[in-house]
């Protein structure tokens, strides 16, 4: 039995309808050609002309239609038509018309050469003409079937839904990705929302028509439009919007009593598709987006392509972001590790379907496990390590010191040196900006372990680094989740001090900097990723408050509750003693220390982890203050943090004998 051909919504089979666009193809070719005469000799063709006409007309016909074909313009979906389309077409015309127009002039010397009585030839008018009616008629039964099909669909959707109340919208920027989301908006009743015009802050296009809708002002305009149109909401359509633009368009918005849209990731936006599906409310990450980074993709790709990546720390936020990074680089396998099997399995599942071409190894592994570490990266015998894996909470890691120490610093060494002795060639430390003159259990571990890895580096000549950064928005424990859990609670707030500021990136801008830090080290630096302007935290639990449709200290109160145990006012980003210079990045600095080589790693990290085993905060921050000396008193209340090598000793014998069992 013959298989059934699939039909078009019409019923049309797919046959049928390739062969009535073939005859429509042909007619609008034939009348093209034979309307060029007409226009040519004014509705009055000679005689002579007339037969040239139609003797030529077959060969003219199949001509464009195989050049047509050449250029692939016959495949095209004629209710889907493009300008992509009418270009295709536009030069197979012009290819035509080129061919007939040497002809023509071969045909007239050859004439003269031989010397024989003069034929009529096509003319050179007619040539033209017909290279215009043809484009215009080819595109315009496109255009025409196109209409027909968004007619049709528009008639649909309305009927979807019609009892749907369409709610007004003015577009904020009149450029390239406005004008897409005013042709979706036009095209999609379903949304329930109907644009009534444009603001757009450059004054050459005020008055302007895009999509059939007027450029009504600029942002300081709103007001009126608001008021003289009945807007109920803003859409944010402007591809470079940085976040201090849409936070002046929110706050405008806001003070009209409007809702503030925006589409997620419409500066990337790629061929003029938008899903306005996901429009959703401005929410915090938009208030501090940036430049989206820029990456040197052909070093990453280099470094990663074919080969065989480990990411510690995998289930963690960075971790899991670290590895869809990494998978668009190809990697021949990533293995992904963690301590956590819920965390791994749902990095792993991730990561399966969306890259069935890579060889994702999932490894259940504690970094503190030597033998565990050693056999997994002799079995992988991996290119590239990224050790994410961490604990990171600074309140929670005052509170348990010893823990901070073993993860933090000797999970580091274990994972560093089985790579350094396994033949890895290039080791990332993820670190953090509390690293700087940490004041923290957690931040001192940090910079213990960013030691540890320099003096590796210097020790084996591996291409061994750290890469240190401020706080990533939404990351599991961050602020911006616990200040909404709090709003939808009905407050408070809780803040810890007013003056606190922090730096912050997102998930992804983190990762991908982390990635190409990883490309331009060359063993020991300490890069630094650009984390722009400092925030702080009471401004960003007032915006969140807002962005919920509430006011701070009307509907919410915003509380200081005093700075917690490890805490700092204010993070840094580098030492005092660091040099910092320019990377080839814009976005990385690298950050070199001078005598930064660590004579005493063993006796000091034995000393440490004499401190760890007692776990009593004293002696765990008076071990840490020996190896970082830049270790400044918390703020928070430091329980004696020592001076010298005696005091280091004194006090790690007290919390010793403290925390021996009495006999």
């Amino acid at each position: 039995m013959a298989p059934i051909e699939p039909m078009e919504q019409d019923g049309t089979s797919p046959t049928v309808l390739r062969l009535i666009r073939a005859a429509l193809t042909v007619a609008v070719l034939s009348a093209a050609y034979l309307g060029a005469y007409l226009i040519r000799f004014e509705f009055a063709i000679p005689p002579a002309f007339l037969r040239t006409a139609l003797v030529t007309l077959p060969f003219v016909v199949v001509g464009k239609l195989l050049l047509l074909r050449l250029l692939k313009a016959h495949k095209q979906s004629w209710r889907y038509t493009s300008l992509w389309d009418v270009v295709a077409i536009a030069e197979a015309m012009l290819a035509a018309a080129l061919v007939l127009a040497g002809l023509r002039l071969l045909v007239v010397e050859f004439v003269r050469f031989v010397g024989a009585a003069p034929i009529p030839v096509i003319p050179l008018g007619v040539i033209a003409a017909d290279l215009a009616l043809s484009v215009v008629g080819l595109v315009g039964v496109r255009a025409l079937r196109r209409l027909q099909h968004e007619e049709a669909a528009i008639r649909e959707l309305r009927d979807q839904g019609r009892d749907r109340r369409r709610r007004t919208a003015v577009i904020i920027g009149a450029g390239r990705f406005g004008s897409v989301v005013a042709r979706e908006i036009q095209t999609r009743p379903d949304l329930g929302l109907r644009a009534v015009g444009f603001i757009d802050d450059d004054p050459n296009k005020l008055g302007q028509v895009v999509h059939g809708l007027d450029v009504l002002g600029t942002r300081a305009d709103l007001p009126a439009i608001v008021a003289e149109r009945g807007v109920h909401q803003a859409i944010i359509a402007i591809s470079d919007a940085d976040g201090r633009t849409i936070r002046d368009l929110t706050e405008r918005c806001r003070a009209v009593g409007i809702e503030a849209h925006i589409i997620p990731g419409v500066y990337e936006l790629i061929g003029g598709k938008v899903e306005l599906s996901r429009l959703r409310p401005v929410q915090i990450e938009d208030l501090l987006r940036r430049e989206p980074v820029e990456l040197d993709t052909s070093a990453i790709a280099e470094l990663t392509r074919g080969r065989t990546v480990l990411v510690t720390g995998a289930g963690g936020s960075i971790g899991a972001e670290l590895c869809r990074q990494l998978a668009r680089f190809g990697p021949r396998r990533l293995a992904v590790a963690d301590q956590s099997e819920n965390a791994l399995w749902a990095i792993h599942r991730e990561l399966l379907p969306a890259h069935p071409d890579i060889e994702v190894v999932p490894a259940i592994v504690d970094v503190c496990d030597a033998d565990r570490v050693e056999a997994l990266v002799g079995e992988l015998r991996p290119t590239l390590v990224f050790h994410a894996a961490a604990h990171k909470h600074v309140p929670m890691m005052e509170a348990n010191p010893g823990e901070a120490v073993k993860n933090n610093v000797f999970g580091t060494k274990i994972v560093a040196d089985a790579c350094a002795r396994l033949g890895v060639e290039r080791f990332v430390l993820v670190s953090t900006d509390k690293a700087v003159n940490p004041s923290s259990v957690m931040g001192g571990t940090k910079r213990v372990a960013e030691r540890y890895v320099h003096h590796l580096a210097e020790t084996t000549g591996r291409v061994f680094v750290s890469v240190r950064f401020g706080n990533v928005l939404g990351s599991t424990g961050s602020v911006v989740p616990v200040f909404e859990e709090q709003i939808a609670a009905g407050g408070p707030v809780t803040v810890t001090h007013p003056d606190m500021t922090r730096y912050f990136m997102t998930i992804p801008e983190a990762s991908q900097l982390v990635i190409q830090a990883a490309a331009l080290g060359t063993g020991g630096e300490v890069f630094l990723l650009d984390m722009g302007e400092p925030v702080r935290i009471i401004d960003l639990a007032r915006d969140l408050i807002r962005l919920s449709g509430l006011e701070p200290d009307v509907d919410v109160e915003v509380v200081c509750t005093g700075i917690r145990p490890g805490e700092k006012l204010f993070e840094e980003l580098e030492l005092d003693s660091e040099h910092t210079d320019r990377t080839s990045h814009p976005s990385i600095a690298v950050s070199t220390t001078a005598g930064a080589t660590w004579h005493e790693v063993h006796a000091d990290l034995e000393r440490l982890r004499r401190a760890a085993d007692s776990g009593q905060l004293a002696p765990v921050r008076a071990a840490l203050r020996a190896i970082v000396p830049e270790m400044i008193a918390d703020p928070a209340g430091d329980p004696g943090t020592p001076t010298s090598d005696d005091d280091v000793v004194a006090v790690e014998q007290e919390a010793m004998a403290a925390d021996r069992p009495a006999s």
